[in-house]
């Protein structure tokens, strides 16, 4: 790594970072999921950007809890007759090869060109368990990707959409611009993503900030009503489920955390409450009350 670039040299290479803790994760005896690809994707850079996140910050936990309840929301999805899955800013994850998934499942990666090239190369000779398509996108460009969604939409009956670890980096504005495209999109009815308050943003930016600024990828969005962000553009939560508590309950944060986990909370506004959850949203009908 050359000494005068950063550490974190651009947003991609948070989904190095992130395939560490899966890596570390699949090693325990006990562990809640196992990715056998993790260690190859994260590579040298991944281990050193962990190793730095991890001076400044242990919550290393709270990465493969969010895992954890993706993998379970999506297991869930395709348990009950799920036709297609569809990860934006897919990154590193290696789910179409590590998890137990029909064949006939189509699953759809979309995101930047470099970051599928240097995946494909990692995975090269191995196979997925499920159709599995890469689409080179930025998804910044909302033409393109209106017209990818469209495309999507009409072959699938209620798609899963995933965004995990994505729309925690964008502005509400942008968030609400997402939001609003996915429910234009008559085939997608599920909507999956990670959701943190404005307190534990702070708190975030505080401990690996400068990391993040120095890559141009700073944390930006965490709303005040928390999932009820979602309402006014065509989403509405039916599960939303607390980061802290399931590592509690999975055994994976240190006693005192344990204690803080024993304090009442609500789905709904956290404002400087330290707070993240796992989110699954449902389209609203034309008309529904939200």
């Amino acid at each position: 790594m050359s000494q005068t670039e950063p550490l974190i040299r651009n947003i991609s290479d948070t989904a190095r970072w992130v395939a560490v803790y899966r890596a570390r994760e699949s090693e325990r005896p006990d562990a809640l999921f196992r990715d056998p690809f993790a260690v190859r994707l994260a590579g040298q850079r991944g281990e050193e950007i962990a190793a730095e996140v991890l001076r400044r910050s242990r919550n290393d936990w709270s990465l493969v809890i969010r895992t954890y309840l993706f993998d379970n929301f999506i297991t869930d999805y395709v348990s009950r007759g799920g036709d297609m899955v569809i990860n934006l800013a897919a990154g590193l994850d290696a789910r179409p090869y590590r998890m137990d998934l029909p064949s006939s499942l189509q699953w759809v990666e979309v995101d930047l060109p470099e970051i599928l090239d240097y995946k494909e190369g990692v995975l090269a000779g191995e196979k997925p368990r499920c159709a599995l398509r890469r689409v080179r996108l930025d998804l910044a460009s909302r033409e393109a990707r209106r017209a990818l969604f469209a495309e999507l939409g009409r072959e699938s009956k209620e798609a899963l959409i995933v965004t995990e670890g994505l729309i925690v980096y964008l502005t509400a504005e942008q968030v609400a611009g997402l939001a609003e495209d996915l429910a234009a999109a008559g085939g997608f009815r599920w909507w999956t993503h990670d959701l943190m308050s404005p307190g534990l943003r702070k708190m975030v930016m505080r401990q690996i900030g400068p990391l993040l600024n120095e890559a141009r990828a700073p944390l930006q969005f965490g709303p005040e009503e928390g999932p009820g962000f979602f309402a006014r553009y065509g989403w509405r939560p039916v599960a939303v489920h607390s980061i802290l508590k399931w590592a509690v309950k999975k055994k994976r944060v240190p006693f005192l955390l344990r204690l803080v986990a024993l304090l009442p909370e609500s789905q709904g506004r956290q404002g400087s409450h330290p707070w993240g959850g796992v989110c699954l949203l449902e389209r609203s009908t034309p008309g529904e009350a939200t």
